[in-house]
């Protein structure tokens, strides 16, 4: 890994420091009935949006953010996610099948991070079988990661994506991935292609190559490298994945810089 050496920095600007969602909206992602709206286009699995029906909805949507008890009690407002079933998947030479499995670890580890970048996603059962459902995020889909990299209001939160795939291993980090929620904050989907025990990380966030990474986020990474990680995270991955996983964390605590690519290959396609 094209680590280099140096030491990290503060700065007073921390990741969006989001809430974690809420125990009642972990429930309704988990236990109300999936009402199938439609395909989403353009996806290569099947990749469905859903209502989420429970006693008493409301008008309204939320836009993705980790709502708490207090906001889904009373009006219990509209939700909708997107299901990705297991039944869906094409096959894939360099993943095995259940890649929804990688889609719930991937809300796991930012949570174990305290970072919160990725929406509430869950393993379920649905019309389709046995899948992820993810909250889905209200945005503005004309903006992407090569729209809005350039403004300082989001760079930690690109920080933050950038050394979380580092660690989930992304090998399909696009630019259109990287949404602009309707809270005014950045959001990271799809994340099927993640954690290969094997280094294969691909991605157009490439921009902070060789500048420290902020001490904050390395202290995140720390204390995940010290305490281990989390059952629900190290129950979606095998042996080798959850050790390939904690390797790359300490080498992203011992580097403490963002890296290059030095082989200019390891983008996705398309990039956006």
């Amino acid at each position: 890994m094209p680590w280099q050496t140096g030491s990290a920095v503060s700065s007073p600007l921390r990741p969006s420091r989001r809430p974690p969602p809420g125990p009642e909206l972990l429930r309704r992602l988990r236990e109300a009935e999936l009402d199938v709206l439609g395909r989403m286009p353009w996806a290569s699995n099947g990749t469905y949006l859903v209502r989420l029906c429970d006693g008493g909805e409301g008008s309204g949507a939320l836009s993705g953010t980790g709502a708490d008890d207090e906001q889904l009690g009373a009006r219990a407002p509209l939700l909708q996610g997107i299901y990705k079933p297991e039944r869906g998947e094409r096959p894939l030479w360099d993943f095995p099948a259940g890649l929804y499995k990688r889609e719930a670890a991937a809300f796991e580890l930012a949570d174990a991070l305290g970072w919160h970048v990725v929406p509430p996603t869950l393993v379920r059962e649905g019309p389709l079988g046995r899948g992820s459902v993810q909250l889905f995020v209200e945005a503005d889909f004309e903006q992407h990661y090569f729209t809005l990299q350039e403004e300082s209001a989001h760079r930690r939160d690109f920080q933050a994506i950038c050394v979380f795939d580092l660690l989930a291993n992304n090998t399909d980090r696009k630019s259109g991935h990287c949404l602009l929620g309707r809270d005014g904050q950045i959001w990271a989907i799809d994340n099927g292609l993640c954690f290969a025990a094997e280094f294969k990380l691909r991605t157009v966030i490439w921009d902070f190559g060789g500048e420290p990474i902020p001490a904050e986020l390395l202290d995140d990474v720390d204390r995940l490298v010290r305490d281990g990680l989390p059952d629900p995270l190290a129950a979606l991955l095998d042996a080798e994945e959850r050790e390939a996983l904690l390797e790359r964390a300490t080498s992203v605590v011992t580097g403490r810089h963002f890296p290059h690519d030095r082989t200019g290959r390891r983008y996705p396609w398309p990039l956006v």
